[in-house]
């Protein structure tokens, strides 16, 4: 989190000095942010490896980070979001304005960015139609600066973005600064000054922009297990190069010395006729291996991963305790740590949502729509799991009755 004091906020407006003070900050994140992305893109550290020349050289990358992300945002998201006005008002036109924008989706990449980054952006705008709208920012280049009272107030927003001349060539940096007020467009060509060079008004009555938190420290899901999954990539990868090494075996010859003729080398003639003739009764031929102990390596294998599924909180789901059917209690105490860290996840992301159904209430009601009060509605999350329907069919379906095979 980035925080000034509102003194420094010129009319209620950040001046481009306070701009590119918080913009200095921001780059702060800016190599743990690209480290995290190429983890999740499969870019890990095993893959810049490199070993002497002729040794073998595999660098498997495994996609744990993905995995994570894709069960952690799943079972937080996977069935939509649902709102509702405690009061019994009607929010139709709400739901509409959230279904136009495909609102289920963008809460899907929130929840993905979020389990990535830390946290996730979302940006409000309105469309050709004077309608409101929204859409997901990439947590790499947008974020919002929050004043320094208890409540965490927030002052601006920042969306970083290139402007690309018609040969796709980068010409300028745009930086456009949302207050609750004003759009503020800005551009700059390096780290000087940012100078405006438009600005548009905005009705959403709050800064357009909002924050959806992974956690209280915004850590990504897969952020803690990091040095573990280099560990299991860097396992996997030497047990792939040493049964290289074995079956590339140096042979080595005692008590003789083999000759090859103009046509074939030693190594070919083997290929082709299987057999070596030994010019001595007492010369021998062996390969020079390295004894693998593949029970020792296995073992180490699974605590690897032991360890990257208990510290990351997300269980599993190829493990044989989770095949067949399961009983409520069994099931959920397989998946406590999960539900435990999805009701954090939970939590952080129901604010983000109260902001988000704010901004766009009251642009709504600008425009002289009838709806509740932002204070009204409620947000319901729903859990995405296998459902044991015969249970649910006889009645007698429980918080945790769910089949998984």
């Amino acid at each position: 989190m980035i925080q000034l004091d509102r003194e420094w906020l010129r009319d209620g407006e950040p001046t481009p000095e306070l701009v590119r003070e918080a913009l200095r900050q921001f780059d702060g994140e800016s190599a743990r942010l690209k480290q995290l992305r190429e983890y999740y893109d499969g870019q890990h550290a095993v893959s810049s490896r490199t070993r002497a020349k002729g040794a073998p050289n595999h660098r498997l990358w495994h996609d744990l980070p993905g995995y994570i992300v894709a069960l952690t945002s799943g079972y937080l998201v996977g069935e939509p979001v649902q709102y509702q006005c405690v009061e019994g008002g009607d929010i139709s036109l709400l739901s509409r304005v959230l279904k136009r924008s495909a609102s289920d989706n963008v809460d899907c990449e929130l929840a993905a960015d979020a389990a990535i980054y830390g946290r996730a952006v979302e940006v409000y705008y309105a469309d050709g139609e004077a309608m409101p709208r929204l859409c997901q920012a990439d947590p790499r280049n947008a974020f919002v600066v929050y004043d320094t009272t208890v409540e965490h107030a927030p002052m601006f927003g920042i969306l970083l973005s290139d402007r690309l001349g018609q040969h796709f060539e980068r010409i300028c940096q745009r930086v456009d600064v949302m207050t609750p007020d004003w759009v503020i467009h800005m551009e700059r060509t390096g780290t000087e000054l940012p100078r405006e060079v438009s600005r548009e008004r905005h009705f959403f009555g709050h800064v357009p922009m909002g924050e959806y938190w992974n956690n209280s420290r915004e850590r990504g899901d897969f952020e803690g297990v990091m040095n573990l999954i280099d560990a299991y990539d860097v396992l996997q990868s030497d047990r792939v190069n040493d049964k290289q090494q074995f079956t590339d075996a140096l042979m080595v010859i005692y008590g003789a010395t083999v000759e090859e003729d103009e046509e074939h080398s030693l190594q070919q003639r083997l290929r082709e006729t299987r057999t070596l003739e030994m010019p001595a009764a007492d010369a021998r031929v062996e390969y020079l291996t390295k004894s693998l102990s593949e029970s020792d390596t296995e073992v180490l294998k699974n605590s690897l991963r032991m360890d990257i599924h208990k510290l990351s909180l997300v269980p599993d789901l190829t493990d044989e305790a989770f095949g067949g059917n399961q009983s409520g209690v069994a099931m959920e105490f397989k998946l406590f740590g999960l539900e435990q860290l999805t009701r954090v996840k939970e939590r952080w992301f129901r604010e983000g949502l109260l902001w988000r159904l704010n901004c766009l209430v009251h642009f709504l009601k600008l425009r002289g729509f009838d709806l509740p009060d932002a204070d009204t509605l409620e947000v319901q999350f729903s859990r995405s799991l296998p459902v044991n329907r015969l249970a649910v069919a006889q009645g007698n379906a429980g918080t945790f009755d769910y089949v998984l095979t």
